[in-house]
């Protein structure tokens, strides 16, 4: 079982989850992985990394993989770079935790 804990923290606005991303990749996944040294769950998106066409579906995917609304999701810190911080409002990280572990270990 792979532990992520390290990758989500808390704010008051819900937890804040510290991901990776592969842009321009031959198939969406999130989660894709986790990244033990940088801390962070993968999210793969086909979207090439210009115009903020990869953050637009970095957004998307995450929203329909945690069942939220992309309005809940929001990309806080890293936007220009693969390593992002991004808010899910309104969710528990240890929720959080649970379901991308699951969804991680069935990979």
């Amino acid at each position: 079982m792979t532990d992520i804990s390290p990758a989500v923290s808390w704010n008051e606005d819900g937890a804040v989850l510290t991901i990776e991303v592969s842009a321009g990749a031959k198939r969406a996944a999130f989660p894709s992985g986790y990244n033990e040294w940088r801390k962070a769950v993968g999210c793969s998106v086909r979207a090439p990394a210009q115009e903020g066409k990869a953050n637009r579906e970095v957004i998307a995917i995450i929203a329909e993989k945690l069942g939220t609304p992309q309005r809940k999701v929001r990309i806080l810190a890293g936007e220009t770079s693969s390593l992002k911080r991004v808010l899910v409002e309104g969710s528990d990280p240890g929720v959080l935790v649970s379901q991308l572990t699951l969804a991680l270990d069935r990979e």
